[in-house]
């Protein structure tokens, strides 16, 4: 009769000790950042928060600027058609990219998030909807899903420096316009907010559309090597009258044989605030 209590016993403290062991492996591995990815996504897919593993003093940003986590985007409730992961085990980050193409409320959304040893210590979101710069969920979701993100095979992997050297070229490209120095691939497909560049051409290009006169500053990067891809969290334009800091912007990128393949954008601009109300260009065009 005692062997029974204990047993029991043991089994209803394994139960109630569940929620920690699954909060315990959230670290630094790319194991322990895909379990803090995990938790995120069903904390943003409830729009609840009691299931994160939050650091003390935990810093929330939306869109560059902070915010108070307990009414942000964090708690809005969605319904995620589709995600991808970035995991950053040098620097403890992960990025996420998220489609939601629900009618009411359409989103495409980027989030970092840090680890600090067992806790999530920072998280910043960059959300797009309707109205802002090229949005468009479904054309976001149709292109994205098509395209192989898979992992890069260990002899062909990319150095941690020559991903953010590629990012890097194409994001000072739009300064002055030296498109030389950017390690175009062919073919390579551009997905900018919902506009797409490829036409399934072994010739498509990236380089097609890049202005100049464009400062892409305050960068900061979540790498992932076995992926061979690189995201940057920056800002289109480095300020201004009106804009103190530039628009928050989102490029991913993603290489294959050290070359560009596929390049993702996510600004947070308003259609309407583009260059005083002028119809932006759209991918492929040279104005």
């Amino acid at each position: 009769m005692k062997r029974i209590t204990l047993v029991g016993l043991c089994l209803a403290l394994c139960a109630l000790l569940t929620p920690a062991l699954s909060h315990a492996e959230v670290s630094c591995t790319r194991g322990g950042l895909q379990q803090a990815v995990d938790l995120y996504l069903a904390a943003q897919t409830k729009g609840e928060l009691s299931g994160l593993p939050l650091a003390t003093g935990v810093g929330y940003w939306e869109n560059a600027a902070p915010a108070d986590i307990k009414t942000g985007f964090i708690t809005k409730p969605l319904r995620i058609d589709h995600q991808r992961s970035l995991l950053d085990t040098t620097t403890c980050q992960s990025f996420t990219e998220v489609i939601v193409t629900d009618k009411a409320a359409p989103y495409v959304f980027g989030t970092r998030l840090r680890v600090n040893h067992d806790k999530i210590a920072e998280i910043e979101i960059l959300w797009t909807t309707t109205g802002y710069w090229l949005f468009n969920a479904d054309s976001y979701l149709k292109h994205s899903s098509e395209e192989s993100w898979g992992p890069v095979p260990k002899d062909k992997r990319e150095s941690r420096d020559t991903l953010v050297a590629a990012a890097n070229a194409y994001l000072d490209a739009f300064l002055e316009k030296k498109l030389d120095r950017v390690p175009w691939g062919f073919p390579c497909e551009r997905l900018e907010g919902g506009a797409y560049t490829g036409k399934g051409s072994p010739s498509d290009s990236c380089e097609v559309g890049v202005p100049a006169g464009v400062n892409i500053a305050n960068r900061h990067y979540v790498v992932d090597e076995t992926l061979g891809a690189v995201q940057v969290f920056c800002t289109f334009g480095a300020g201004g009258p009106g804009r103190p800091g530039g628009a928050p912007d989102s490029h991913l990128f993603r290489l294959q044989n050290g070359k560009l393949r596929y390049v993702h954008t996510l600004t947070h601009l308003l259609q309407s605030s583009f260059r005083g109300n002028r119809p932006p260009p759209r991918p492929g065009s040279q104005k």
